[in-house]
């Protein structure tokens, strides 16, 4: 029998709801266990565990959607797969294989299937993979077990009544060091990136966008997300930095808008005193695909791009072709989509 949840799927949001299984599974004696689906939300760990004490742990997030025909699938989950193998390894933490990854993503979609919202409400089912350092440890240096957890929650659209241009201001902070972690999804970046979205936010912005730790005279990211800019020529253009993360749905875009749409795509440095060179601007991630940029404020001046109320239209095609893409309405890329 199908199980039900008694959800209002028009109005979810971004917060967290105890969906009925995850997947752990335990690293000790030099390997990973099996794994299997518990239905119990809380962990016990030791008060001695790195993940607690020197920051050993990191993360993922990905989406599982429902199709029109009513089949489930993955977005590029071999892709978070590796960029989780890439942080596990810049922490010194043991790697996860990639079919290993992929199961545990798929036994936590199929077990908790009757939370992932229908077909055309936007909603889908977020999923968080995670690794942390436990055990009785004190010094520091890397734990000798580990924990990784998959659990899932339903998320609601990212923009009720459609997608509405944000304002940025730039930080006076750095989001990571040069040569650090910041190319990797530890929670550090996450703990540093705090007061300055409270900074941004009192002051009336969505968030804030940081200048590469090195020079900061480019633009490395905004927020927790990844900045692209169309220029006027109508070229895709994105940061490259060793300090940003490396987003699986600006990759995913900057493919859409070479072979889709065809446009000349580059990732170089984005100069912060040289944003007349775009017509429109975004910011891109798992949770909102996209987030259109109104304008950036830098010296006291708010620079506006396409509009401040409009969303412009290339980022409305982008936006359209990737959602039709994560939802089965448009033929994707081979091997972006996983069926489950």
């Amino acid at each position: 029998m199908n199980k039900t949840v008694n959800i209002d799927w028009g109005n979810l949001g971004f917060n967290y709801i105890k969906t009925d299984y995850r997947y752990i599974s335990y690293w000790k004696d030099g390997k990973w266990d099996d794994g299997n689906l518990i239905e119990d939300n809380m962990l016990t760990i030791s008060e001695a565990s790195t993940a607690l004490h020197y920051g050993q742990q990191c993360f993922e997030g990905l989406k599982a959607y429902k199709t029109k025909s009513g089949k489930i699938q993955l977005f590029r989950p071999d892709e978070n797969a590796k960029r989780m193998n890439n942080s596990l390894s810049k922490l010194l933490m043991p790697e996860i294989p990639v079919d290993k990854f992929i199961d545990a993503c798929k036994q936590v979609v199929k077990a908790n299937e009757h939370f992932i919202p229908p077909y055309g409400t936007g909603g889908t089912l977020y999923l968080r993979p995670f690794v942390i350092g436990v055990g009785d440890n004190i010094g520091v240096k890397p734990a000798t077990e580990y924990i990784f957890v998959v659990f899932c929650l339903p998320v609601g659209n990212y923009f009720k009544g459609g997608m509405t241009p944000c304002n940025f201001m730039i930080a006076d902070y750095d989001r990571a060091a040069p040569h650090g972690t910041g190319a990797n999804k530890v929670g550090g970046n996450y703990a540093a990136s705090l007061q300055p979205h409270k900074v941004a936010v009192d002051r009336g912005f969505a968030d804030c966008i940081y200048l590469d730790p090195a020079t900061r005279k480019n633009i490395d990211e905004v927020g927790a997300a990844n900045f692209f800019g169309i220029t006027i020529n109508n070229e895709f253009v994105t940061p490259k930095s060793s300090s940003i993360l490396p987003s699986i749905t600006k990759y995913s875009l900057m493919h859409i808008a070479e072979h889709y749409l065809g446009m000349k795509v580059y990732e170089r440095d984005v100069p912060i005193d040289n944003l007349d060179v775009f017509k429109e601007a975004g910011a891109c991630g798992t949770a909102a695909v996209i987030t259109p940029i109104g304008g950036i404020e830098y010296n006291g001046h708010l620079h506006v791009f396409y509009s401040e109320t409009e969303v412009g239209p290339v980022i409305k095609e982008l936006y359209r072709i990737l959602c039709g893409i994560q939802f089965g309405d448009i033929e994707g890329p081979e091997g972006w989509i996983f069926e489950v």
